[in-house]
């Protein structure tokens, strides 16, 4: 409050103070963001356990990175089936998904295809400087994505998208899962602060350690979404646990607008939410 106090007196009198510690860091979070990483880069979050924050994380980062650089970020919902990421997103002119866009793949075979064309099954997010890619909303759809599905889909969406950010799904042995990972240029494994959903997070880390993955598992960003209330959460082993795996580990707060369910927008954020989700980000660009 002092500090504010000073400076809104400096500004009264025409005088330029230097930027305090805490505007550094956010130029210095943006720069990171900014970067060129010269060329194409997948980001993709895990956690096999259900309410784990994987779509919400895909969204706030999809989000950033797209407020920060300005388009070309693709969040694409790599679930098997029923995904909730186009849910979350805002809602685009037509409701075709993933399913959609493999059935017309011949359409962006070789050269064939522009952007326009792909506009018909990605979802654009308006102010989030981003686009979606949804996955099968029906219950009764139909067989599990493949690898070479999920190949084929990447290979025409890297045409037009710098980044990629990959919501996956709850089965770690299903083919689009392991393609994901596969692809992968930087993990973010994500967690609500509660032992299971650690537990699980943690086995996850376990089985990509074992699968050969262990760089995969070492430079991983760790992300933790808190509660309302920090009552009965031991936080300081979730966060220890998780710092001698990954590379970082970092606190997603409470937002209500978040826990509603309801769409997301940049602009319906707090603040503090914009600037936690700046610094995840940053912590996310410095692997790629």
């Amino acid at each position: 409050m002092a500090t504010m106090g000073v400076r809104a007196m400096a500004n009264r009198m025409g005088l330029r103070l230097p930027p305090g510690r805490q505007e550094q860091e956010m130029r210095r979070d943006v720069e990171m963001v900014r970067r060129n990483f010269g060329g194409l880069r997948q980001v993709t979050v895990v956690n096999p356990k259900g309410g784990a924050g994987k779509t919400v994380a895909i969204l706030l980062l999809a989000m950033t990175f797209g407020q920060k650089r300005g388009g070309y970020v693709l969040a694409w919902d790599n679930n098997e089936t029923q995904g909730t990421l186009g849910m979350r997103a805002q809602q685009d002119f037509h409701a075709r998904t993933v399913r959609d866009l493999l059935r017309d793949l011949n359409q962006f075979h070789g050269s064939h295809g522009r952007v326009g064309d792909l506009s018909q099954y990605v979802r654009a997010q308006g102010e989030g400087m981003f686009d979606v890619l949804a996955s099968d909303e029906s219950a009764t759809g139909g067989g599990m994505l493949t690898a070479t599905a999920f190949a084929e889909i990447r290979e025409v969406v890297s045409r037009f998208y710098k980044l990629i950010f990959v919501d996956t799904g709850n089965n770690v042995r299903a083919q689009n899962w392991q393609a994901a990972i596969d692809a992968t240029d930087q993990l973010v494994v994500t967690m609500s602060a509660r032992n299971d959903s650690a537990e699980t997070a943690a086995r996850m880390l376990d089985h990509l350690e074992q699968s050969g993955r262990q760089r995969l598992v070492r430079q991983a960003v760790t992300v933790v979404s808190m509660p309302p209330s920090r009552k009965e959460i031991d936080l300081p082993a979730i966060q220890a646990h998780f710092a001698a795996r990954t590379r970082a580990v970092l606190l997603a707060p409470y937002e209500r607008l978040i826990d509603s369910g309801e769409p997301l927008r940049y602009a319906a954020l707090s603040s503090a939410a914009r600037d936690a989700w700046l610094k995840i980000a940053a912590a996310v660009a410095e692997g790629l």
